[in-house]
């Protein structure tokens, strides 16, 4: 793992949260996406070198709306930027880790995704990120 990508926060509303963050970081939204088989919308920030990627579910039965009606608004994930996603997954399943998709999906932001089951990184939700190029 490279960098820390970037850290991602679930919201109830995007266009609220948007107007929220964009008061606190000084800078508006750079993009804001759709990943319909996800079922989420997502904005992203800049703040210096770091990203922030706000998520409002599209579908009640996605994994962010699960994760609002659980847990409410916050921090749902942090994400790394990995060189190479398959040879990450590979490392990480040899390292005891729970992959919750050993095949990279498309993610926003240009990005091939897979998550790290939080139950093995002590609750907190891993996605690991590599370039689409």
């Amino acid at each position: 793992m490279r960098k820390i990508e970037h850290i991602g926060i679930a919201v109830k509303n995007l266009a609220e949260s948007n107007v929220l963050f964009e008061k606190l970081l000084g800078v508006p939204a750079y993009k804001e996406e759709e990943v319909a088989s996800e079922g989420v919308k997502t904005s992203f920030f800049m703040n210096g070198p770091n990203k922030i990627e706000l998520l409002e579910a599209t579908n009640p039965d996605s994994a962010i709306a699960k994760f609002l009606e659980k847990k409410g608004e916050g921090i749902h994930h942090i994400a790394f930027d990995v060189e190479d996603i398959e040879a990450e997954i590979l490392r990480l399943k040899n390292e005891g880790f729970i992959v919750l998709n050993e095949t990279p999906k498309k993610g926003a932001d240009n990005k091939l995704v897979a998550f790290l089951h939080p139950k093995g990184t002590n609750g907190v939700l891993v996605e690991l990120c590599q370039e689409i190029k």
